[in-house]
């Protein structure tokens, strides 16, 4: 744990919804002045969009999968290196994954590839990592705060199924082979990291999803809640009747978990996070 440099990770699945996490913490950076270094977990993958695909191919002529969930297609060792250098110094290598042309415009590099590894941190108050390893035991011992947004497995299908065929233009069989293509993999690299949360954020769908292969739509916000589990309310002085108070329709069903309706998700981060944040910038300043 690093009280002058402190990391921050969310950490879930392709579609989970992780990009909502980052909206609130975004929101209190902003409101807080808290200059963070921003990292996409996908800079870390081994191979760029051919490589990978070649290297898939090779895999599928053994009888094997290759996912990018797994440690074989990803440098967990460089994301622990990240993590460890920045607390120690505030400063740590990374590179960007060019993901379209418009993205390839801004770095001058081809989509699909990545750019050169650089040093970020310089200036920052704390570093904050977005992606699929935030929680994988190389990573573990040095992030001070790890969040996980892990929807119901049905609803993160129907999530990826939509998403893949009307942002990316890939037919639904080839999403639900790529599902089942990453089943071994998400099941061993995925899944455990929520075991070692700080906070898991699970949005869990009110109206019938149990087939998710032929979901017209995404259940809406009004028809899902979202299952707050804190490891440890304790350590970060989670105060939950004010919680309760603050997100009209909540309750407790757990003595460390909060069920919030889904509409109220970046509020109840936002009202959460914020003392936490608090707490790490005092340590901070403190230091």
């Amino acid at each position: 744990m690093s009280t002058k440099y402190p990391v921050i990770s969310v950490t879930g699945s392709s579609g989970a919804g992780t990009s909502t996490a980052k909206v609130a913490l975004e929101h209190i950076f902003r409101r807080e002045k808290v200059t963070p270094a921003i990292v996409e977990g996908d800079c870390f993958h081994k191979y760029d969009r051919l490589e990978f695909r070649e290297k898939a191919k090779e895999y599928e002529a053994a009888g094997k999968r290759l996912s990018h969930f797994s440690d074989e297609a990803n440098l967990f060792g460089k994301i622990a290196e990240l993590f460890d250098s920045y607390q120690r110094t505030g400063k740590g290598m990374a590179r960007t994954y060019v993901h379209d042309d418009e993205e390839a415009k801004i770095y001058g590099v081809e989509s699909g590839k990545f750019t050169d590894w650089r040093e970020i941190g310089e200036g920052t108050d704390l570093l904050f990592y977005e992606g699929l390893h935030g929680g994988v035991e190389e990573v573990r011992p040095y992030v001070d705060l790890m969040m996980g947004v892990v929807p119901v497995v049905n609803l993160e299908w129907i999530q990826k199924i939509h998403r893949d065929t009307a942002m990316r233009g890939y037919s639904a069989e080839a999403v639900v082979d790529n599902i089942l293509s990453r089943m071994h993999d998400y099941i061993h690299f995925i899944t455990p990291q929520f075991t070692n949360t700080d906070i898991n954020f699970q949005r869990v769908p009110l109206v019938d999803t149990s087939n998710p292969f032929i979901a017209r739509d995404v259940p809406t916000p009004d028809e899902s809640v979202i299952v707050i589990r804190i490891r440890s309310p304790q350590r970060w002085g989670i105060d939950f009747p004010w919680l309760l108070s603050m997100l009209k329709d909540s309750f407790m069903s757990r003595r460390n978990t909060l069920v919030v309706p889904a509409a109220k998700m970046v509020l109840a981060m936002e009202l959460i996070l914020t003392p936490i944040m608090h707490e790490l910038l005092e340590r901070k300043r403190k230091s």
